[in-house]
């Protein structure tokens, strides 16, 4: 990634990495974030997150951390990932900096049971939204099972709009207030394909058809 981000202009790049949940004693935090610095050849990233909690080590440690690599110009911004309302709540109270984003599972098939989080859409998902924090959402294609035919409501929303199912599924998601989508694309195809999620929009009926009809299921298997 460092090699291929060096004929780009650094300031039209927006560049997110995270720290381990081993990493978060306050020396290693900021180790690791200078390490991941070095390798991307970069001074700064965009976005720096917590990867997931650790009840072992004491948030306000963690947290005295990220705002050292704010205040050192490290980072622009800081987050986190798989946290809970409360461990955001206790993210935030320990912070001098804005907690700006979470990452978690979250798909038309997952809606409130991940691997690593619970209760996505009844109560992480509302609470960012209303704390004006970005939800990032991981695997929201589902390691794939929302990119193929398969999915009764899903094939017909797809001819419909003529779009892809992987189109649908991330429109869907990205049509959401303050949630934001990082599907894998190991292919240009791929990358175009996800392009042609946005610049459109489902209408409100069919919106209300994926939130309530469509068959979510619990996290996807590794």
């Amino acid at each position: 990634m460092g090699e291929a981000i060096q004929e780009f202009d650094r300031e039209k790049l927006f560049i997110t990495t995270k720290v381990k949940w081993v990493n978060l004693r306050y020396k290693d935090v900021i180790a690791a974030a200078k390490r991941s610095l070095k390798r991307l050849r970069i001074r700064f990233v965009d976005l720096y997150l917590i990867h997931t909690p650790n009840s072992a080590i004491p948030i306000e440690e963690t947290m005295r951390a990220m705002d050292y690599l704010v205040d050192n110009g490290l980072t622009r911004f800081i987050g986190v990932s798989n946290f809970s309302v409360k461990q955001i709540q206790e993210a935030q109270q320990n912070s001098k900096n804005k907690i700006v984003a979470n990452q978690m599972e979250y798909n038309l098939l997952v809606r409130n049971e991940g691997m690593h989080t619970q209760d996505m859409q009844s109560k992480i998902i509302p609470y960012c939204q209303k704390n004006r924090i970005i939800v990032i959402s991981y695997r929201p294609l589902a390691k794939g099972e929302l990119a193929k035919p398969g999915i009764e409501l899903l094939d017909e929303l797809a001819e419909k709009y003529g779009k892809t199912q992987a189109q649908m599924a991330l429109n869907w998601l990205i049509s959401k207030p303050s949630i934001i989508a990082i599907p894998k694309a190991a292919k240009i195809e791929h990358v175009k394909e996800n392009v042609g999620a946005v610049g459109w929009r489902l209408s409100a009926e069919d919106m209300h058809r994926l939130d309530y009809d469509f068959p979510s299921t619990g996290h996807i298997e590794r």
